[in-house]
């Protein structure tokens, strides 16, 4: 694998005129008082316990002493303080789904609980950690702040938004006991086809996602809340799901320094505390086959000994199919250790895992020394953090200290710069004082009714009509001045009804305006309309915002921080960066309007085959196919097998 040296990567971007140096080592070492401390505890921590405090564990319930099924079939106890007093587990992750996140006081109390049950046992507190990137993926329940998400930020520009992002979304999980948020997404997104990333990147230029990164991690552990760049070594340049699949990654090794790794580079000399790994083949890293979780050469090879990252390496989510089509789930966390990782977050069973450590460890394939290291880097992120001085927090307050009317004002100021208008016809913005306005598509009555109200209170005489069939819709915008449209799609292709519904609308000849409430790319598939904007989620101030475009009160500042692609005529993009196409929707939004408005960033702009004459882009070689994963693990394991 060739070195990523500090000249390497000045040379890379050179061309662009940015220079990114490798990192100097900007994370905080502890104390002599916590070095000392945590040395103290690790010495009188037993094998058990060591390896517990590398897994971060799903648990079921509302409270720490509920009783429930999935806690039994996972972990094989009982309850959450069960799993943390007897497999000693280093952390928690909440989730809705898991039924930990009711309401925030609540979530306070569980958080609390769950910290005595683990200051009983062992006296080392628990890490407390939720995929909270906001936007399209949020976990605390109301009133917690709904700021828009990454994308939205990159529309900006703006690393005050950014930081200021950070700051509410870090402060709002402290406030309910939690201390570490995976986030921010890093990936550079410069596939329109990618499945898993989408609005959850912050754009396609790796020198804007660096700065805005940056300023959110700043944000984040500004406020004693612990961040974790995702997903190394970059998913930003895949059409597979790495929940369903394990994607490839055929960037060559000048493509990875240029586009996908710098945001990393950012991240650590930011200071930040964790990096979370993807289940990715990439074959200029490591042409064995092997997800980068699993990589030695791309964990401590690139990441720790090039990058020169200190903090601790977090793997995505182990249940996740991309990471277990080569090793069982005994094997697939000794792996990961073996590779360099240090916490092995949300095995699909925790006994499982936990065993598989153990019988590694006694085996003598994972020394203790390897399994200190983990250990003490861990302790160290929550010395940092604050977590051995007091971990509980006030749960009958904690609500109050959410959703205040300053991180909503924050919220309302960066949905206004984020609203980007792609195309328009003359004169199509703003609508005329005191127009009627029908307000309908792919949301749900309670948000058409947000952009109503809005509409409504800017002097427009606003009407929202949900769930309505094309035909239903276009007999209501006959008798209206105006239309706004709104459609949500999670990949490239947008879903079939909703581009019948706008094409319907069209029709009718009453001016449309169309609104993407999630990707961009609607655009490419809706046809013709009056106008075209992008908000890039659904959250309560991105819809005012849309309202107030509309009505002339907020201008449309953002920039699209991707590339939308052409097209040749049948809906189709011209080449994506996989080759493949979408289904034919009929014909497209006229090519002369299509980038008119916020345009797309050129190095993005260089990943379609009909912008790729520029000189500038950069010509992609095809790295060697992975080899087939044979045989036993390095360690010795059981033949690898797919799920």
């Amino acid at each position: 694998m060739s070195s990523l040296s500090r000249r390497a990567f000045t040379a890379a971007l050179a061309g662009t005129g940015a220079a990114v140096a490798l990192p100097v080592a900007a994370q905080a070492a502890p104390s002599k008082g916590h070095a000392d401390r945590i040395e103290e505890i690790l010495a009188g921590m037993s094998v058990e316990q060591k390896i517990g405090q590398l897994f971060v564990a799903v648990g079921y319930g509302s409270r720490a002493d509920q009783v429930h099924p999935s806690n039994t079939s996972t972990t094989g106890v009982d309850t959450i303080a069960e799993i943390v007093r007897t497999l000693h587990v280093g952390g928690l992750i909440y989730f809705v789904w898991s039924e930990n996140l009711q309401s925030i006081e609540q979530v306070a109390t569980l958080s609390n609980d769950a910290q005595d049950a683990a200051l009983e046992s062992g006296g080392i507190p628990l890490i407390i950690s939720a995929d909270e990137e906001r936007g399209v993926v949020y976990r605390l329940p109301a009133p917690a702040t709904p700021p828009p998400g990454q994308m939205a930020l990159g529309a900006t520009g703006s690393r005050a938004h950014a930081r200021k992002a950070g700051e509410i979304v870090g402060a709002e999980m402290r406030a309910a006991g939690l201390h570490q948020a995976f986030s921010p997404v890093v990936d550079v997104n410069v596939e329109a086809q990618n499945p898993v990333i989408g609005v959850r990147s912050l754009g396609a230029d790796p020198r804007a996602v660096s700065r805005l990164a940056a300023a959110q991690i700043k944000g984040l552990q500004g406020v004693d809340c612990s961040a974790a760049a995702k997903h190394f070594p970059g998913h930003g340049d895949t059409a597979t799901d790495s929940h369903l699949g394990l994607p490839v990654i055929d960037h060559t090794r000048e493509e990875l320094d240029a586009l996908d790794l710098p945001p990393f580079v950012a991240a650590i000399e930011e200071g930040i505390d964790s990096i979370m790994t993807a289940h990715i083949v990439v074959p200029a890293l490591d042409d064995s086959g092997v997800p980068a979780t699993l990589s030695r050469p791309i964990l401590t090879g690139s990441l720790r000994e090039e990058l020169g990252f200190e903090g601790v390496i977090v793997t995505d989510p182990l249940a996740m199919e991309g990471v277990r089509t080569l090793f069982g789930d005994d094997r697939v966390p000794v792996e990961a250790i073996l590779a360099g990782a240090d916490q092995m977050l949300m095995p699909p069973d925790l006994v499982v895992a936990i065993g598989g450590v153990r019988e590694a460890v006694a085996s003598g394939e994972i020394t203790e020394e390897r399994l200190d290291q983990s250990v003490r880097r861990i302790l160290a992120q929550k010395a940092r953090r604050g977590l051995f001085d007091d971990v509980h927090v006030d749960a009958a307050r904690a609500e109050g200290a959410i959703g205040t009317s300053r991180a909503l004002a924050a919220a309302e100021r960066i949905a206004e710069d984020s609203i980007t208008l792609i195309t328009a016809q003359d004169g199509a913005l703003p609508l005329a004082d005191g127009a009627t306005v029908l307000v309908t598509g792919s949301a749900t009555a309670a948000k058409l009714e947000v952009v109503v109200d809005a509409l409504t209170s800017l002097g427009h005489a606003a009407t929202g009509l949900a769930g309505a069939t094309p035909e239903q819709a276009a007999e209501a915008a006959a008798a209206v001045d105006a239309v706004l449209v709104l459609t949500s799609s999670s990949g490239f292709t947008t879903p079939a009804a909703q581009v019948f519904l706008v094409r319907a609308l069209a029709e009718t000849g009453t001016p449309v305006v169309h609104a993407s409430l999630r990707n961009p790319y609607d655009v490419v598939h809706v046809g013709e309309v009056t106008a075209s904007l992008a908000a890039y989620g659904n959250a309560d101030a991105s819809l005012r915002a849309l309202a107030g475009v509309l009505a002339g009160e907020v201008k449309a500042r953002g920039k699209l921080p991707v590339a939308i692609p052409t097209t040749d005529g049948t809906g189709r993009p011209s080449r994506s960066a996989t080759g493949s196409a979408e289904p034919a929707l009929g014909p497209p939004p006229a090519e002369s309007g299509l980038q008119r408005h916020g345009a797309a960033l050129s190095l993005s702009a260089c990943r379609w085959g009909s912008l790729s004459a520029d000189p500038s882009c950069p010509r992609p070689r095809r790295a060697p196919a992975p080899r087939r994963h044979r045989g036993p693990g390095a360690g010795g394991g059981p033949s690898p097998s797919r799920r």
